[in-house]
């Protein structure tokens, strides 16, 4: 029977709090400045496929297994590699049985959230923050209390007021949400000050830190304050992680950092029956001999094409374009001028065949932004990065009356 015949509903019997239906997808639009998608010339191909050559003949029989004769946590050897990582890098000190590891770090965000969230819960979370934590608080009904970032990250004054405000009303918070390191949207790092005294908060009230290390690894200058799980003195802190910007994010390889105690209540809610295992097999063989030399090459190519997105910003849309020059990571937090509305925005760009996130999906502040907006640029080349940027400023021209004159339109006086 063909699609067209196939005539029977299932409307009414869809359970109920369903998210809208997806569209269907129709291939990538000519400029896509969206998604955490990497730098495709900087996969490292080869090396992969080395590694899967490698490891699959000297251990592809474990295949046969669940966990791969490594148990339930996930394949050792990837979280033997983690453990001597996240200690060099992060200043983390775990043993590799506090190591879980996820299907990408958005099942990290699920397994935390089914973890420690019922309806009616009450979160802190950054006030311009990753999209899909947000999503997923929504549809559990939690409620969440948005914190005001500056220059720093998360700012601790607005935090303690928020704490203040919640106890004296009877609420303890079930965890406080940060991106420390490379924040998503914004790029910005948390202090190592600012990461004390943000501690002293979750140990002063008692609510714990969910820290999403996801972008930590793409600092320009390969340096950064240790994590929060780090410096934590009493274990209150879960931590995440991923694979997916600094090696690939279709491999979906993420992992959770937590105390036994933590992990051991987790397993029982993680039902996959475990996370794929060749692309961890795959990991681990790339990421014992490659990872330290791949990722800073990675780095500085992602350098050149944020580079070629705010010459192209500032050649287009001059002052109208508003935004810091990150220390790291894969995308651009732009403030347009007020009357521009990034939503009506990113409509009559993407029938334009350009791709933008606005802002309003990326904060729990409508009202602040509303004409921000953020930008890829780790995907597109540094020509596609330079044209999709004057064709983005003909379209918000055309609709807002910003920029007054794009670059790529020759004076009339």
């Amino acid at each position: 029977m063909s699609s067209a015949e196939n005539s029977f509903d299932f409307t009414p019997l869809l359970a109920s709090g369903l998210p809208p239906a997806a569209a269907k997808w129709n291939g990538f639009p000519k400029y896509n400045f969206v998604g955490g998608n990497n730098d495709a010339d900087q996969v490292p191909v080869d090396r992969l496929l080395a590694a899967s050559t490698a490891v699959l003949t000297r251990e592809g029989a474990t295949l046969a297994t669940y966990g791969l004769n490594s148990g339930p946590l996930g394949y050792r050897p990837l979280r033997e590699f983690l453990v001597g990582k996240l200690r060099r890098d992060a200043g983390i000190t775990c043993t590799a049985d506090e190591i879980l590891i996820t299907s990408g770090s958005l099942q990290g965000l699920d397994l935390v959230n089914a973890l420690l969230t019922s309806p009616g819960d009450t979160v802190l979370i950054e006030q311009e923050c990753y999209q899909g934590s947000i999503t997923r608080l929504v549809r559990r009904g939690v409620n969440i209390v948005g914190i005001p970032l500056d220059d720093d990250g998360m700012r601790i004054d607005a935090v303690a007021m928020a704490l203040a405000d919640l106890k004296a009303k009877g609420i303890r918070p079930k965890y406080i949400y940060t991106i420390p390191t490379v924040q998503n949207p914004t790029g910005t790092i948390m202090s190592e000050q600012r990461r004390a005294e943000l501690l002293k908060l979750s140990e002063e009230y008692g609510v714990p830190i969910f820290e999403d290390d996801c972008y930590a690894d793409l600092i320009w200058s390969g340096k950064r304050p240790p994590a929060l799980y780090a410096m934590s003195r009493t274990g209150g802190v879960i931590h995440i992680g991923s694979f997916s910007k600094s090696v690939a994010p279709a491999l979906r390889v993420g992992y959770i950092v937590a105390p036994w105690a933590v992990l051991s209540r987790i397993l029982p809610i993680k039902t996959d029956a475990g996370s794929g295992a060749l692309e961890q097999m795959v990991l681990a063989e790339f990421c014992t001999a490659h990872f330290s030399d791949h990722v800073p090459k990675l780095a500085r190519g992602l350098r050149v094409k944020l580079e070629a997105m705010m010459e192209a910003l500032a050649e287009q849309f001059g002052t109208a374009a508003e935004f810091d020059d990150p220390p790291g990571g894969i995308f651009l937090w732009v403030k347009l001028p007020d009357n521009v509305d990034t939503m009506k925005l990113y409509q009559a760009a993407l029938a334009s065949g350009i791709a933008i996130n606005p802002g309003t999906e990326w904060s729990v502040n409508a009202g602040y932004s509303k004409s921000r907006l953020r930008l890829c640029f780790a995907s597109p080349s540094v020509q596609e990065i330079r044209d999709g940027v004057a064709a983005l400023a003909e379209v918000c021209r055309r609709e807002f009356g910003v920029p007054s004159r794009s670059a790529n339109v020759e004076r009339t006086s």
